[in-house]
């Protein structure tokens, strides 16, 4: 550890956090104690209010992978990565409009419970392995690498040597991982959110720090504009291919790019692909959904979705900007960097705190970035303790009391944290961190969103035709990651190029997603058609007559409290922040 990368004071105020941080989920656990254990453990007594909802979701979406991802695609690529944080807030009035009602009416403790009173068990046991899948691997396994990187960053801690006989990354994987896990299993659901409250805040903190630092020294907005117009980026002539990237003929704070755009995100494709993983990840996926699911009642159901979607503006400028921003202090020569630039762009991020924050403020945000990586392992180990508890063992063990489930749970957190470490290095055989978090959600995705849509709007749908698509489509969506994984390598002497043109349109991820979910629609539509079956009696409450029924029940508010008004006003403002950014 270099002294004037990171100081004593610095240090201390990370291991402060990680010490207060603990002592608060486990301090979660005498109010958990007070209630019905079971209930409260997983649900936290169907207590939380909107505002404790839609911070918790919030939290549960936001990592490290957000910093310093989101960082490192600004860097190469400018601001075009944002549109996964805008277009969420689409999807979030879906969740309150269309979903969170039917959540609330069933009672459900978990979406796989939902599908098999919508279709059956068979459903209902794919779905719940796929959640724990995406719950361990995608949430977990990428927080705590992206983390584990920051640290080894910021601490300067060279990646040739170890710690205790360990490597340096995934000596910081698992010393976040167990950390995380202890809170997590000690306070259950409410400790989860109690702390995911309190990191959110601290994370929303540094972020605004590193910008507002950031954006003093650049010189503001217009010398920010000036200075990318019509640059080469500073990468430009790297040795490295994977990092090498010519901004001459491109926008950087252009959110939305045209057909070829080196960042292989067109408009097209975001347009399509995204709600396809938007609406199985904020609507169908336990992991952000459980907040809902632990609403005191509908109104707070429906307003958490939406307050967090206004919370959503924000990621655009304190996690993608800071990369444009570290782009144009490079181009300016500002002395704040010394004339240096990032090694790499996945060091963005960490340059600017090293080059830029004074001693103290160095720990505060290092403390947020961890906040974030620990607020979405213990949403993600809580809803896998969830499925496991209620999905396998209270299915299978109906009489298993709550405390056995509880301790179903915490050993379930336990295994869990350990797949977690395993599967995180992962995502480091991607060209981003992002994109290969991305591409994963892209190849899951589509058969869950396409069950859940039609089940939700047709009563048609039948039981078989959507087993038969989550399964043919889950397969064919995880053999379709693995090859383009390991694309540059040769297995018998075959090699497969997934990113081919299509008649004139390239496959990026985004489009496959798209078409897979159309196929998995197809399978469920021509399947239902083939073989009919009758709607279950328990399942006719699951399935909305008319998609406008949803939106003539009671308003339970005036004003913004009125969802409807709301999620008009959501909808109106992402609008004007497209087209201010297009």
């Amino acid at each position: 550890m270099t002294a004037s990368l990171f100081s004593w004071t610095d240090l201390s105020i990370v291991l402060a956090y990680l010490a207060a941080i603990v002592a608060l989920g486990c301090y979660a656990r005498t109010f958990r104690a007070r209630g019905g254990e079971g209930h409260h453990y997983f649900l936290a007594g169907n207590t939380l209010g909107w505002p404790v909802i839609g911070l918790a979701m919030f939290a549960a979406n936001i990592s490290t992978v957000h910093l310093v991802s989101f960082a490192e695609t600004a860097y190469k690529y400018g601001m075009v990565f944002g549109n996964f944080e805008w277009m969420a807030g689409f999807t979030l009035v879906l969740l309150s409009l269309f979903f969170a009602p039917l959540y609330l009416r069933s009672r459900v403790p978990t979406l796989p419970d939902f599908l098999e009173r919508r279709y059956n068990r068979h459903c209902r046991d794919w779905l719940t392995i796929v959640s724990i899948f995406s719950a361990v691997v995608i949430h977990i396994g990428v927080a705590l690498y992206t983390a584990a990187l920051v640290l080894r960053g910021i601490l300067g801690v060279d990646p040739t040597s170890t710690i205790l006989g360990i490597e340096p990354l995934m000596f910081f994987i698992i010393v976040l991982a167990v950390l995380t896990g202890v809170y997590t299993m000690v306070g259950g659901l409410l400790a989860v959110v109690w702390t995911e409250s309190i990191q959110t805040v601290l994370l929303l903190i540094g972020a605004i720090c590193i910008t507002a630092v950031g954006y003093y020294h650049v010189g503001g907005w217009s010398e920010l504009a000036q200075t990318l117009a019509g640059c080469a980026h500073p990468l430009a002539e790297a040795a490295d291919p994977k990092i090498r990237c010519d901004w001459s003929t491109a926008n950087f704070l252009s959110i939305l790019r045209g057909p070829g755009d080196p960042s292989k995100q067109p408009w097209y494709g975001i347009l399509l692909g995204y709600p396809v993983i938007g609406i199985w990840y904020w609507c169908c996926d336990q992991t952000i959904v459980q907040r809902v699911l632990a609403a005191r009642n509908e109104k707070h159901a429906r307003l958490g979705p939406l307050f967090c979607a206004f919370l959503k503006i924000l990621p655009v400028f304190l996690f993608v900007l800071p990369g444009v921003i570290c782009v144009a202090l490079v181009q300016q020569g500002n002395p704040v960097f010394g004339g240096g630039a990032p090694r790499v762009p996945a060091d963005a991020y960490t340059f600017m705190i090293t080059h830029m924050l004074p001693w103290g403020l160095k720990g505060l945000v290092t403390a947020a970035m961890l906040a974030a990586a620990m607020q979405t392992c213990s949403a993600a180990l809580n809803s896998t303790a969830t499925l496991v508890a209620y999905d396998i063992v209270k299915r299978y063990w109906p009489m298993t009391s709550d405390h056995r489930l509880v301790v179903v749970g915490k050993v379930t957190t336990v295994v869990g944290t350990i797949f977690a470490i395993v599967s995180s290095p992962i995502f480091g055989q991607k060209d981003t961190v992002f994109q290969a978090l991305t591409d994963l959600i892209c190849y899951v995705a589509p058969p869950i969103t396409a069950v859940f849509l039609l089940g939700v709007f047709w009563k048609g749908a039948t039981a078989r035709s959507a087993y038969l698509a989550l399964v043919l489509g889950n397969v064919t969506g995880i053999a379709i990651f693995f090859l383009d994984l390991f694309q540059p390598q040769t297995r018998w002497g075959l090699v497969v190029d997934w990113h081919v043109r299509v008649t004139g349109v390239e496959l990026t991820s985004m489009i496959t997603s798209f078409y897979l979910c159309v196929l998995c629609a197809a399978i469920i539509v021509v399947t239902s058609r083939l073989s009919p079956q009758p709607l279950k009696d328990e399942a006719r409450l699951l399935v909305w007559e008319d998609w406008r029924e949803p939106l003539r029940g009671e308003t339970h508010g005036r004003g913004l409290g009125n969802y409807r008004v709301l999620s008009i006003v959501v909808v109106a403002t992402f609008l004007l922040l497209y087209i201010l950014f297009r």
